[in-house]
């Protein structure tokens, strides 16, 4: 198995890239700032944020999905959804937020982060709010406090049936709900273990047993994340086939 850091650079980086390249004098450039001034300036390791690069990739992104909506004349649409957890910075989360996206949490201290973007006019009571992750007391307090001041359309993605029963009972409001599809590791993957969520066997009868007969409570969501992202292989396929027929039943 390759578990070097070279091995990972090879696998994650494809050089010449648009953003890097080299000084005659061997030194490295992202978009044209000398990283070896930086490193001499703050020390290493060290990690900065390119703003125009976040809008840059957001954009990106939306274009080909319009793009493959467009020529398959899919009348559906695309939300890009931040992660928090990928950095909490505020002036990155501000930055994706120029772009007209969603946002995914992890955990209590996430929703702090909604609450105080809303108050200072940043977000709208209508953004898509994910809310992911192992639900702990104080996370379930703030999802309610949140669907309580108006977040219309504030997800819960469920990882077990504990969940659900933290918040049953919580709000006389509408709660949106998402489960998470357990999805299997790649067999080879080294540290190889089932993913949180809830089995694909189980899904129909959670619905059909405990959420179908809430009055305020609504199913509008499958949640799956597939480790290796999208690639072409036997495994990456029988996983995504799964959890489309799981969504389709």
């Amino acid at each position: 198995m390759k578990n070097k850091y070279s091995d990972l650079i090879d696998q994650t980086f494809h050089f010449p890239t648009e953003e890097f390249k080299t000084t005659e004098e061997g030194e490295l450039l992202y978009r044209d700032i000398p990283l070896m001034d930086l490193a001499k300036k703050y020390g290493t390791p060290f990690r900065f944020s390119y703003l125009p690069k976040i809008s840059e990739n957001i954009q990106k992104v939306k274009f080909w999905f319009a793009d493959a909506f467009a020529e398959h004349n899919y009348n559906g649409s695309y939300n890009y959804c931040y992660c928090t957890k990928s950095s909490h910075y505020k002036y990155v989360i501000e930055e994706g937020l120029k772009n007209d996206i969603h946002l995914e949490t992890s955990s209590a201290f996430d929703l702090d982060l909604i609450k105080k973007l809303h108050n200072e006019g940043l977000l709208g009571l209508d953004r898509f709010i994910v809310c992911n992750g192992f639900k702990t007391d104080l996370y379930i307090d703030k999802i309610i406090e949140l669907i309580e001041m108006g977040f219309e359309n504030l997800h819960v993605v469920l990882d077990n049936t504990r969940e659900f029963h933290l918040l049953k009972g919580r709000t006389e409001k509408k709660i949106k709900l998402g489960i998470r599809i357990a999805a299997e590791e790649e067999p080879k993957f080294e540290f190889y273990t089932s993913r949180l969520g809830i089995g694909y066997r189980y899904i129909v009868p959670f619905y059909e047993d405990l959420i179908k007969n809430e009055p305020n409570m609504e199913l509008k969501m499958l949640h799956f994340f597939i480790n290796t992202g999208i690639r072409d292989t036997a495994y990456y396929w029988n996983e995504l086939r799964k959890c489309l027929n799981v969504y389709a039943k």
